[in-house]
């Protein structure tokens, strides 16, 4: 199949089957923080919650697209990609994917709520990292695209310092706002086996369900993303390009990039900018070149077809963000339309998953969620706070949790679920009786595997991708 050789072919089923073990992880490690909430407050029982979740992380991921997703693959630079030598992108792919599964499952197997969005990026960075220190490798530090590790630091960063703000601020709210039957009602503990008031049972249900189909819209994606750097990897000439689209439809994008990119006052362009642009043209007139002859992307092409793509659109975003690039708003407005949003404009040639992708892992993630949630559902409920959770702190944290991620999956950043939720439950915690009701010993594990995910998934990944390599020579 796809004209590999038997041991090839072997090897990447391996790798699929592999990037399937690692979101069927993700489903239970991540989604156990969706149920945990209507489990501890009786409103729905531990197999209603996470079939229920499992369902809604299915539907996430069908309608999410791969904008997330594509966010994971552009951590990497073409050249590493599309390596000649094909057992050199089995030794990357197999590096990526043995780091980040281990850190997952481990963290997993001592109920740590350990992000698995910092796993799965801190191994992608560390191959990079690992490619950086390969003798023939000529690019040195630059085989990260660091600009997009920036803004994928930012979110992951952010996001539970958001979290635990907006829960503090939300339950704030919520006690000055209702009234005091109501007030009594929501913040009171959950009698043991019995189930909340109708109203408060429908709202928790509720968010549980937005974390679900939200956790799957982004996390999801990154499972996807996953399996598109493994496919681009060992069989670039099949899914380097987005071949369902006729590629003469390109040329109006490119149209609209030239007319555009003429209207830059170079007179006063610095080096660098003028560089910028003469690469952009560059990459343009092979384009053209390709559209005017060909039409549409066959295997000759696909791999200097995404090339070319990809770097119009870094090179053009760099100059639309430079403030020193004399140009009008209008018209860097429509230089970022055309060539850098993912999915969109020149984009959609490279950003794109087959369906039967997208499908294999939202089966991955939904089936995932129904196993093993049960470790981290106990750290949640019970070890984050010395008081039982209420009805108020659970939907608090859910809400804030499932605003975060949608956010986050609205401007194509990957987040961490698990941070989110359980800095939202720290967050409602103190908002009730103060930093006192926290209990020190759990958040300091959590805090420990926030600060020790990252740097660990990019030791390990890029320590494994260079013992693979020097294995397959």
């Amino acid at each position: 199949m796809f004209g590999l050789e038997t041991d090839v072919f072997l090897l990447l089923s391996f790798c699929l089957l592999a990037a399937c073990v690692f979101e069927f992880i993700n489903g239970f490690h991540d989604t156990a923080n969706a149920v945990a909430t209507v489990i501890y407050t009786n409103s729905l029982k531990p197999t209603q919650a996470v079939v229920w979740s499992g369902i809604v992380n299915f539907i996430g991921v069908i309608t999410g697209g791969v904008g997330v997703g594509m966010s994971i693959v552009n951590l990497l630079p073409v050249e590493l990609l599309i390596d000649s030598n094909v057992y050199h992108s089995i030794a990357m792919v197999l590096a990526l994917l043995f780091s980040a599964i281990i850190w997952n499952f481990g963290t997993w197997y001592f109920g740590l709520p350990a992000s698995s969005s910092h796993t799965l990026i801190g191994a992608i960075l560390g191959v990079g990292l690992g490619y950086a220190l390969i003798p023939e490798n000529k690019m040195g530090m630059a085989a990260v695209n660091w600009d997009k590790a920036k803004e994928i630091f930012a979110a992951l960063f952010l996001s539970p310092l958001v979290g635990f703000s907006l829960a503090v601020i939300l339950m704030f709210v919520l006690r000055k706002t209702l009234n005091k039957k109501v007030r009594n009602q929501v913040f009171d503990e959950p009698k043991a086996n019995e189930e909340p008031p109708f109203f408060i049972r429908a709202i928790l249900i509720t968010t549980c369900t937005l974390v679900s189909f939200f956790h799957g819209r982004n996390d999801g994606q990154k499972g996807i993303g996953l399996v598109m750097l493994i496919l681009i990897g060992i069989l670039p000439t099949y899914f380097a390009i987005n071949k369902t689209i006729d590629f003469k439809d390109v040329k109006p994008d490119l149209a609209i990039i030239e007319t555009n990119l003429a209207k830059i006052d170079t007179t006063h362009s610095s080096t660098t900018d003028l560089e910028r642009i003469a690469k952009i043209k560059s990459s343009m007139a092979f384009l053209h070149s390709i559209a005017d002859s060909v039409g549409k992307v066959d295997k000759s092409n696909s791999l200097d077809i995404r090339k070319a793509m990809l770097t119009i659109s870094s090179n053009v975003k760099k100059l639309v963000d430079d403030d020193d690039v004399v140009m009008s708003q209008e018209a860097k407005e429509e230089l970022k339309k055309v060539a850098t949003k993912e999915e969109k404009g020149i984009r959609r040639y490279t950003d794109h998953a087959p369906f039967w992708v997208i499908l294999m892992i939202s089966l991955s993630l939904g089936l995932g969620t129904m196993v093993g949630w049960k470790r981290i559902v106990v750290t949640v409920g019970e070890k984050i706070g010395k008081s039982h959770l209420t009805y108020a702190q659970g939907a608090s944290a859910e809400l804030v949790a499932a605003t975060t991620i949608g956010l986050a999956s609205w401007f194509k950043l990957p987040v961490s679920t698990t941070h989110s939720l359980s800095s939202g439950i720290a967050g409602a915690m103190v908002a009730s009786k103060g930093i006192k009701n926290l209990q020190a010993k759990t958040i300091k594990n959590i805090l420990l595997a926030w600060v020790l995910t990252l740097p660990v998934a990019i030791l390990l990944s890029a320590t494994l991708f260079v013992f693979f390599r020097w294995i397959v020579g």
